[in-house]
């Protein structure tokens, strides 16, 4: 894919999981200097649209708008093809969705009318998944195997990378070499809860593991100075923050 965008040296897009425009926009304005980025996802957008992520991406931080698209070809290829056009960093679509969406996403982004395309990113497994889950929707592999098969299969459609946990981190650079964009929330700092994430390592490991983005939410956003938060972060990472 070509005319591809760059990631910050920050790794840390903080996750906005609300549903207010007016808490997201201060937190993305507090944590301006201390991540890289920002995600929102559908919580957010179900609440305030196109015009919600058009505010946050207009206060100038990289946008990973997070909407996991997953239909038939044609309609993924519309859906990515608007999504394109507000300016977003990285956008993504589900890769059990096949090859020919993820070919359609894959051409639909080239087709961004913006000074850039964004990312596309495909999710492979969700990082609340396990191997019991898995089994229990009928699908009989370790999720590691499942994630390294669906990472090959985005790669041979030509997207930018996949969100993956960080347990699939090095398998996944095994398989897809060094240039292949990886995502990676279920990150938490030795400091904070695990939530409802099951497989998940602290910033610096997945940093250092092969981690091209660190999506982390609720250790930044849930914390009583979230800018402070973010910093620490940063701080763990060797960054200025």
């Amino acid at each position: 894919m070509t005319n591809q965008p760059q990631l910050p040296a920050n790794p840390v897009f903080a996750a906005l999981d609300t549903t207010d425009l007016d808490q997201a926009r201060g937190w993305a304005e507090a944590l301006r200097g201390h991540v890289g980025g920002v995600k929102t996802g559908l919580e957010f957008f179900s609440a305030n649209g196109a015009d919600g992520v058009r505010a946050i991406v207009d206060l100038g931080l990289p946008v990973f708008l997070d909407l996991k698209f997953h239909d038939i070809p044609n309609t993924v290829a519309g859906a990515v093809r608007a999504v394109a056009d507000l300016g977003t960093a990285i956008v993504n679509v589900h890769a059990a969705g096949g090859p020919a969406m993820l070919a359609a996403a894959r051409e639909a982004a080239e087709q961004s009318r913006g000074a850039q395309r964004p990312l596309v990113i495909a999710v492979t497994v969700l990082t609340s998944l396990d191997d019991s889950d898995l089994k229990a929707v009928g699908q009989s592999v370790p999720a590691r195997e499942q994630v390294v098969r669906l990472a090959q299969l985005v790669q041979s459609e030509g997207l930018d990378g996949v969100v993956c946990s960080p347990a699939e981190i090095s398998a996944i650079r095994d398989a897809c070499g060094p240039d292949f964009k990886l995502i990676v929330p279920g990150i938490r700092p030795d400091w904070a809860a695990t939530g409802d994430q099951k497989r998940i390592t602290t910033p610096a490991q997945a940093r250092d593991d092969g981690a091209d983005v660190l999506v982390i939410g609720r250790p930044i956003t849930g914390a009583d100075d979230p800018a402070a938060a973010a910093a620490r972060i940063a701080g763990e990472l060797g960054l200025a923050g």
